[in-house]
């Protein structure tokens, strides 16, 4: 009696149906090969509009943290040997190469010879030569006891930066965008501390030369430590390095500096500011009335406070 293989064979075929239906086409190496690839365009795709070190679109603002870190004020810049470093690199380079750059021409410069207490010096702003233009019109015995407000916000987002600029000028972060107390917080020290203020209340550089209008920070700085703000204007150096160029140039510039101008009882800060701002822009043009540029009997006075 023959017996049926058909059992066996339908075991053998269930066995083999999962191999059969990997190469089928359904689970076959091609799909694989498929899924592969499509990984890889995903993978393409993801590096074009990522990157490595952050996974973070190209479109989107560079990341910040929520509070960003409270810059150090560079206390270490104003003690020694860091400022006869300091009296060195101003003395031997920069002043040298500001006065064949732009053969300095300085008027109204008794009222910065000798101070007999700390001054807020508030000039308008062209350019990053301001600040070594601004020095070099200083005398020695004042630039020697002042700070430059650097924003905090530019010169302080990479620290090697900030620490260069503390060393060559004396520096302190000063905020922008931050409230009363921001301004107050480091200035007022340094002011009770016997030094010099050097701030552009315009907040940023002219673009053209013209001055803008200037922020409320320098007549509250004034009004609540009532210390007197001595009014500078800088003629021609948005021409030396306007806004966007990384060298110099050479061209002539000229600084007027005005009569130190005192809080008035009852000022409000806001009127003060706008008060040093009409003086600045008086500079400008050139005046020569006595409130603004002083008499020259002033002028005496202000060289005459101490005995040399």
């Amino acid at each position: 009696m023959a017996v049926s293989d058909a059992p066996a064979h339908a075991a053998l075929d269930a066995g083999r149906r999962p191999v059969s239906a990997w190469y089928s086409g359904r689970y076959g190496v091609s799909q694989l090969l498929g899924a592969a690839a499509s990984l890889s365009d995903d993978l393409r795709v993801m590096r074009r509009g990522f990157r490595w070190s952050r996974p973070r679109p190209r479109s989107w603002p560079e990341v910040s943290p929520a509070i960003p870190d409270r810059p150090s004020n560079l206390g270490w810049a104003r003690m020694e040997p860091v400022r006869s470093l300091r009296f060195l690199i101003q003395r031997g380079l920069m002043m040298p190469f500001t006065e064949a750059m732009t053969h300095l021409q300085v008027e109204g410069g008794e009222w910065v010879e000798d101070l007999d207490r700390p001054a807020i010096l508030a000039a308008n702003h062209n350019s990053h030569a301001d600040t070594p233009l601004l020095l070099h019109a200083l005398s020695q015995r004042t630039r020697e006891k002042t700070v430059v407000a650097a924003a905090a916000d530019y010169w302080y987002r990479r620290p090697l930066l900030g620490r260069v600029v503390g060393l060559w000028l004396n520096t302190f972060p000063f905020s922008r965008t931050g409230g009363p107390q921001a301004v107050l917080s480091s200035s007022h020290q340094l002011l009770k501390s016997g030094w010099n203020l050097l701030l552009y209340p315009e907040g940023t550089r002219s673009s053209d030369g013209r001055i803008g209008e200037f922020k409320p920070g320098v007549g509250f700085l004034a009004t609540e430590t009532r210390t007197p703000v001595i009014p500078m204007h800088v003629r021609g150096s948005h021409r030396v390095m306007p806004r966007g160029q990384r060298f110099p140039l050479p061209a002539p510039v000229t600084i007027r500096i005005g009569k130190p101008l005192e809080v008035r009882r009852g000022e409000t800060s806001r009127a003060f500011t706008t008060r040093v701002e009409n003086a600045v822009r008086q500079l400008g043009a050139g005046s020569e009335e006595a409130a603004v540029a002083g008499s020259w009997i002033d002028k005496w006075r202000a060289t005459a406070k101490r005995p040399r």
